[in-house]
């Protein structure tokens, strides 16, 4: 495996993330109270958001995992974008946390929040680590986040760019995607 590049700038250290996230934990356990809460998360930034996340509420908790595949066609003049996800998931009569490493576009958690709420969630919140506002393409506001951040290209905890970089304990931003590994 190729060394990471040397232009990494560190943007949030491991105990920046790991206060921010129990900050944020307090605030979900506190909204859900009393209830069960099913958290869902969004493949492959937001796995360790998510691990340790969970760890740190204080409320019952159910896990699961959705990986969305994102494709657009263009025919003509239009141009249109399919969003799949697998597995499905029954959340009927669940209060559902969407949970990402990061939030960009918005289009795909818009497409997850409503397919949530159409298959009978009782309620769908977002939970982001890093919210790249600069680049929304739709209305969407997380309803909990750690981080607002402009960096184009984020690794560490979980980010990938594309895939190396998922395992450093902080958030690190580089000039350039890394070359492809082979």
């Amino acid at each position: 495996m190729e060394a990471l590049p040397r232009d990494l700038r560190i943007v949030l250290t491991a105990d920046q993330i790991q206060r921010r996230v129990r900050d944020v934990a307090r605030q979900i356990s506190s909204q859900y109270q009393g209830k069960n809460l099913t958290a869902v998360c969004v493949l492959d930034n937001g796995f360790m958001f998510m691990a340790d996340l969970v760890r740190a509420l204080d409320i019952p908790v159910a896990c699961k995992f959705v990986k969305p595949q994102l494709t657009e066609r263009t025919e003509g003049p239009v141009t249109s974008t399919q969003i799949f996800y697998s597995p499905e998931i029954d959340v009927r009569g669940q209060n559902v946390l969407l949970v990402e490493g990061l939030l960009q576009s918005g289009v795909t958690t818009e497409f997850l929040v409503r397919n949530l709420l159409g298959r009978g969630a009782e309620s769908v919140k977002t939970a982001v680590l890093l919210d790249r506002q600069s680049q929304r393409r739709v209305f969407l506001q997380p309803d909990f986040f750690g981080f607002l951040v402009d960096e184009n290209y984020l690794v560490g905890y979980g980010l990938g760019n594309p895939e190396t970089g998922r395992n450093l304990p902080y958030v690190a931003a580089t000039d350039a995607p890394f070359p492809q590994q082979r």
